[in-house]
């Protein structure tokens, strides 16, 4: 039987898992994007992916995949999307149970709203890629 500490590191090990099918499919539907997967263990709070374009210059993306309405940050990643609310981003991979899943992107400063309830945050683009790369990208609508 796993101990409380066991089953959070097993928990870690399948998140990370579907965070990387997630990175894969955000690689493959933003070409006009540099990523780099930082994943650092060294510097807490700090997002999973650094995007840049001649555009815009740089910025960053956290990855998120969620069973429920509610996603979890570490202390360290709230602090890092409060005190930096501009041009960083959280993309949310909902994927409840039996349902198919839905890619949505959240400026950084959603953060607080996705604590609490997902369907009750606003989000910038919902399972339109095109959509998400120009919202990184800072591209207005026509």
């Amino acid at each position: 039987m796993l101990t409380k500490k066991g089953r959070n590191i097993l928990l870690k090990v399948c998140t990370m898992k579907l965070e990387v099918k997630l990175w894969q499919l955000l690689k493959k539907n933003t070409p006009k994007i540099l990523w780099t997967r930082l994943e650092s263990w060294s510097s807490f709070g700090t997002p999973d992916c650094l995007g840049y374009n001649d555009s815009c210059g740089f910025f960053m993306c956290e990855l998120k995949v969620v069973r429920g309405h509610k996603v979890s940050f570490s202390p360290h990643q709230k602090l890092f999307h409060i005190t930096r609310p501009n041009r960083n981003f959280i993309l949310v991979q909902q994927a409840p149970n039996g349902a198919p899943s839905s890619i949505k992107l959240y400026g950084s400063s959603a953060i607080l709203g996705l604590i609490e309830d997902v369907r009750e945050t606003p989000a910038l683009a919902v399972d339109d890629w095109e959509l998400i790369q120009q919202k990184f990208l800072g591209v207005k609508p026509n």
